[in-house]
């Protein structure tokens, strides 16, 4: 009988590249915290879980028609995308607030470090099952 590694890692592995994303999504906010007008960006992890797990791929539109130009597919999880609220406004326009991104950064390091642990004792399990251990 096959192992089906999506029935046995279940939404976990989902939220592993969830959470990648949403690091890659920070840190862009932290390189752009001196452009000016750059609008500072997060993900909302419970929304692109539940659109992982229904298997949704994107947000994107339906083409109609075969001359629609088609998404890039760049963002899979583009609904739960949201633009960060200022808590002091900048003269340039920039919303980036660096000591607010390095801690959301640092916390979704934790969680994505918990999901990886999590991962590798379910890979661990596995393995003692198929060596029958």
């Amino acid at each position: 009988m096959p192992i089906n590694f999506d029935s046995a890692l279940g939404i976990h592995a989902d939220a592993l590249r969830i959470r990648t994303q949403r690091a890659e999504m920070l840190a862009t906010n932290l390189v752009n915290a001196d452009t000016p007008n750059y609008k500072a960006k997060d993900m909302d992890f419970q929304t692109a879980l539940q659109m992982a797990a229904s298997g949704q791929k994107s947000a994107a539109l339906n083409t109609t028609h075969l001359k629609h130009i088609a998404g890039n597919g760049e963002n899979p999880f583009e609904a739960a995308t949201q633009y960060r609220t200022t808590l002091q406004d900048s003269l340039d326009g920039n919303t980036v607030d660096e000591q607010v991104e390095q801690a959301q950064f640092m916390q979704n390091a934790i969680q994505y470090q918990a999901s990886l642990e999590f991962l590798g004792s379910r890979f661990q399990g596995l393995t003692k099952a198929i060596k029958g251990e």
